[in-house]
């Protein structure tokens, strides 16, 4: 949790995007630090359970989706960082879109064997940083009827 919050790289005037809100931990964490948190969890349970949770902690900068992680939050962006919080495949093209100039997507993927990667949106593409293994839970493609 802390060296994927210091690879995004934000601070207090940020807006951030995270993928899998899970147990609303993460969102907690950023809330601290960035000035909104858009966090979208694909397990309905799980997103009202965490809204819920941050909502009674009194974090009020946050806000709760659920729905696709994969399309991200299109009306929201661009973001100035965007946290994957389970390992992909692939990385969902809408994600690599909504971060603003300069800003980073960090996310692990594989399946079996993961890595952290860091990519960071410059004025002529995408740079990609490979960090150490990792594990996480499966992110959830939707089209593959919510298994990983």
């Amino acid at each position: 949790v802390a060296y994927m919050t210091e690879a995004l790289g934000v601070g207090p005037e940020s807006r951030v995007l995270e993928i899998g809100t899970g147990s609303g931990y993460q969102a907690a964490i950023l809330a601290e630090i960035v000035s909104e948190v858009f966090t979208v969890e694909v397990r309905e349970p799980l997103a009202r359970r965490a809204e819920a949770i941050l909502r009674r902690l009194g974090y009020e900068n946050v806000r709760v989706r659920c729905g696709d992680g994969s399309k991200g939050w299109p009306e929201e962006a661009p973001f100035d960082g965007i946290m994957v919080t389970a390992a992909a495949d692939r990385v969902p093209e809408a994600l690599l879109e909504q971060l603003a100039p300069g800003a980073r997507l960090v996310i692990p993927l594989g399946r079996e064997f993961q890595r952290l990667h860091v990519f960071v949106k410059g004025e002529t593409g995408v740079e990609e940083e490979i960090h150490f293994a990792v594990r996480f839970v499966p992110f959830v493609w939707p089209e593959s009827g919510g298994a990983d």
